[in-house]
């Protein structure tokens, strides 16, 4: 006997201590609470409760056909796929029934007077979206891990996530805890508050304006984004088709992509502004100069150009309120292959915004290389090229804010900590100051483009249907023929549909853009009969909740700029 103890406790000590300890001990994940996602005033977004999840010990069930027909008696659960993993492995301690249970269901559980070794409940968390189906594709979602999908969940999981601490806990021999090693545990870093830029009774108003547009156009797809030019900082964003980020298992396949940053396609005359605006800014074009069209048909190398109605000439101006290809082309050649490339990456086409969101693609944009004299044509007229809408909306800014490229976001602030009483209390608020990227063209440059042309284009020209009695509104149409994937070319009945626009004229505050895929319902497929009404509607609301926002932005600077170039 003595030397079966020296055996034990001397060669076969360390290894008989390891086991024990192995088989007493055991790590438990404690989950870090995800953090909320507010509106710039404080409005929920996304928050995280807490739900009972259920969980069985395979191996203290007795009889595990009248365990499994109590459980799903209150549970919406597989029976003979429960029954299975039961007595698959009849040894275990534990597996999941189902996890984040509602507090009904819980409570039924609880009075089925079930032994209570044979299962238990654990809190874990659950993320919700008060606003249901609104904001869907900027927020994303959640998964049951506590990972990001989408939207800001996905871009800003670093911050939103936490991380998760541990719990090093003791058991006897029949499983029971009897001592939490408080030296070894680890505390979970709870996730961090963020308030975005996004204006929740904005965005309703957004949705709600896009869904009657779709249900009275009935197009592929449609987005809307609204937008503070000065600043950058994206008051709306919506997509549809939608889904309800609540309800993840009931989303359609195509319904989880945001057009706005991810569609692309030919901006057709909402391009044609940032032309005339460079063309001005290198002194190649006065706004007092008189453009020929050619009655209406223009031989440009191997092609005929041709305007809808026939002009003899035109002003700058009128060339954009009237949306004179022949005009633009003249204008393009002014430019040329260098200039018109020089005009399209100053106004950040071609490359991504830097959005907060994840999915965002930078457009197409040919190599200058594959550039030729027919580009010199279709590129003022925004063909050859596809955009976002998040870029085109974000290049218009640059027109409205005076001539400066700032960069679109989302994110106003973040707050390590949850349990401040308000809900903006604690809460870092990133400087509303625009991230500049680069001063494109003159203050006066663009100043003169919002308060005359696009101005004209809503009094006189293609944007008519956005006039609002007593508004100052600028803005302009853009219809696209869609590239036809059968036949080549481009086709005839297929469009992009597009309206941008903003207000007050004198000094823009809000801009707007609708974009419509492929319009199927009857009627006349132009911007300014399927986006521009729409876009006006969000506009005046947009306007009119300006008191509630403004107090996060930040007026237009004074430009130290050279002399003015009209």
């Amino acid at each position: 006997m003595i030397g079966r103890l020296v055996y034990l406790q001397g060669s076969q000590g360390h290894s008989l201590n390891t086991r024990v300890t192995r088989q007493s001990s055991f790590t438990e994940v404690v989950p870090a609470r995800p953090g909320e996602i507010l509106d710039r005033n404080g409005h929920v977004l996304a928050m995280t409760v807490t739900r009972d999840s259920l969980y069985v010990v395979p191996a203290e069930i007795e009889d595990p056909a009248s365990f499994v027909w109590q459980v799903c008696s209150v549970l919406n659960v597989n029976a003979d796929e429960l029954f299975e993993r039961l007595t698959r492995d009849p040894d275990r301690q534990f597996i999941w029934v189902q996890r984040r249970i509602s507090s009904k269901d819980a409570a039924r559980i609880r009075r089925l007077g079930l032994p209570e070794r044979t299962w238990g409940f654990r809190r874990e968390y659950l993320r919700q979206y008060p606003q249901g189906a609104y904001a869907a594709h900027l927020l994303g979602l959640r998964d049951i891990d506590n990972f990001g999908h989408g939207g800001l969940e996905q871009s800003l999981d670093d911050l939103i996530r936490g991380r998760d601490g541990t719990r090093v806990m003791t058991r006897d021999a029949r499983g029971i805890v009897i001592e939490v090693e408080a030296a070894r545990s680890e505390t979970p870093q709870h996730g961090q508050t963020v308030l975005s830029t996004l204006d929740i009774l904005t965005q309703v108003q957004a949705e709600r304006e896009l869904d009657k547009l779709v249900q009275r156009w009935q197009p592929q797809g449609a987005s809307v984004i609204v937008m503070e030019p000065h600043t950058g900082e994206v008051l709306a964003m919506a997509s549809r088709p939608g889904f309800n980020p609540n309800a993840p298992a009931e989303v359609p396949a195509d319904a989880w992509t945001n057009l706005a940053v991810s569609a692309v396609f030919e901006p057709g005359s909402t391009f044609k502004p940032f032309i005339v605006a460079w063309a001005i800014e290198n002194g190649l074009l006065k706004p007092d100069d008189m453009i020929p069209c050619s009655n209406g048909a223009y031989r440009m190398g191997r092609r005929i150009l041709h305007d809808h109605h026939a002009y003899s000439q035109l002003s700058v101006e009128n060339v954009l309120v009237k949306s004179s290809n022949i005009g633009m082309a003249r204008i393009g050649e002014r430019l040329g292959v260098q200039g018109l490339y020089r005009a399209t990456a100053a106004f950040g086409f071609g490359t991504r915004t830097g959005i907060e969101l994840p999915g965002e693609v930078g457009g197409l944009v040919r190599p200058k290389a594959d550039w030729d004299e027919y580009s010199i044509g279709s590129i003022p007229m925004g063909h050859e090229l596809a955009v976002t809408p998040l870029q085109l909306i974000t290049a218009h800014a640059a027109l409205a804010n005076g001539g400066r490229l700032v960069r679109p976001h989302l994110l106003l602030g973040s707050s390590p900590e949850q349990t401040q009483p308000s809900p903006l209390s604690g809460i870092e608020t990133v400087a509303a100051t625009p991230t500049l990227e680069s001063q494109i063209v003159h203050a006066d440059v663009a100043d003169w483009l919002v308060r005359h042309p696009m101005k004209g284009v809503v009094e006189r020209g293609t944007g008519k249907s956005a006039r609002i009695d007593g508004l100052s509104i600028f803005g302009k149409t853009g219809t696209a023929q869609k590239p036809d994937p059968e036949g080549g070319g481009y086709s005839n009945s297929k469009h992009f549909c597009s309206f941008v626009c903003g207000a007050p004229a004198e000094h823009p505050q809000v801009l707007v853009l609708v974009m419509v895929d492929e319009p199927t319902a009857a009627g006349s497929h132009y911007g300014g009969t399927v986006a521009a009404p729409t876009a006006a509607g969000i506009l005046e609301f947009a306007l009119q909740r300006l008191p509630h926002i403004s107090g996060r932005m930040t007026v237009r600077p004074e430009h130290d700029l050279p002399a003015s170039r009209l």
